[in-house]
């Protein structure tokens, strides 16, 4: 069950990845570009009937000017008060769902936003946001190898530009404190909420559970479930053996544990010890090299990739609790 590292070499666990020398410029010069573009944020109710619940359909302009949707949920409680703010990410092939589901955030007292990953929703949880950028030259069923030939065509690019829209979308909202907005989700979700972290310098906090993204050579090496997002790379590197090195140099520079290196917001990780999608060695890797010093991880001996699930997510409540008090 316990295939990785013993948990007392994965605390010590902090592989030297490649970090592009042009890394943080990529980064900026993306940024700048997608923030010339206004974010035209727009909302329109839902009637649920929920009592306490306001539900709003929103976009916003993403990557490119692309929409990009989202579900908005305010309770209605704290109307007159701006309300902290949680932006979450979803797992690999999710969207944002219908307008209904999850409501733990809201019900605590948080605006939150379930943002669409942009091209993913045919699942396990619905979406609404297509990509409408091809790739170039071949790729493999799924999203990871999208346009893997080079960083500036590379999928990821698109939706990590996309979260850090999202954050900002939440804080233009009227309703929302601009100071306490905490971004998080589990599996791809997790690994984005990390993305954005470095690549934003002042979110109130970040969760983190069972990421996926991090350390991609640790991965690749550890992966024998060719179904999963890791296994989209070792197919694609099956079929095109040559361009093994002109992968890794792409994947670099999304790699959530290279992307750690800047994020500064107090962060809460978790891991399952029995992962085998995303192997604990590859959390950690991202977990150690997290910049901030206000980080903790919770470990969870006995799970997969399923995780720490309703005792986590109770434990993420009570952490980003504790911070907005402070």
């Amino acid at each position: 069950m316990l295939f990785d590292l013993p948990l007392e070499r994965l605390r010590e666990h902090s592989p030297e990845l490649t970090l592009p020398a042009d890394f943080e410029s990529f980064w900026g010069d993306t940024l700048a570009r997608a923030r010339e573009l206004p974010l035209d944020v727009e909302r329109e109710e839902v009637a649920l009937g929920f009592p306490g619940l306001r539900v709003f359909d929103v976009s916003f302009a993403g990557f490119g000017g692309d929409r990009i949707r989202a579900w908005l949920r305010l309770p209605t409680h704290s109307a007159n008060e701006p309300l902290p703010g949680f932006v979450e990410f979803h797992g690999y092939r999710g969207g944002r769902g219908l307008p209904h589901e999850p409501r733990l955030w809201p019900q605590a007292g948080f605006a939150h936003l379930a943002v669409d990953t942009r091209g993913q929703g045919g699942a396990w949880t619905a979406g609404a946001t297509p990509d409408p950028h091809g790739g170039t030259g071949p790729e493999t069923a799924g999203w990871v190898t999208r346009g893997i030939s080079s960083p500036a065509t590379y999928y990821y690019r698109r939706v990590f530009v996309d979260a850090v829209r999202a954050v900002e979308a939440m804080r233009s909202i009227p309703d929302v404190e601009t100071s306490r907005v905490f971004a998080g989700g589990v599996s791809q979700g997790g690994g984005i909420a990390l993305a954005a972290a470095g690549l934003l310098g002042d979110l109130a906090g970040v969760v983190t559970d069972v990421p996926f993204l991090c350390d991609f050579p640790e991965a690749l090496a550890l992966t024998s479930d060719y179904s999963s997002g890791y296994g989209e790379v070792l197919q694609y590197l099956m079929v095109n053996r040559e361009q093994e090195r002109t992968v890794l140099d792409t994947l670099s520079y999304f790699d959530v544990a290279n992307l750690v290196t800047l994020a500064e917001a107090p962060a809460l990780f978790s891991v399952a010890l029995a992962d085998s999608v995303c192997a604990p060695r590859t959390v950690f890797a991202a977990f150690n090299r997290y910049r901030g010093s206000d980080k903790e991880i919770a470990v969870y001996p006995y799970n997969g990739h399923e995780g720490g699930g309703a005792h986590q997510a109770w434990r993420a409540l009570e952490w980003v609790r504790a911070r907005c008090a402070a």
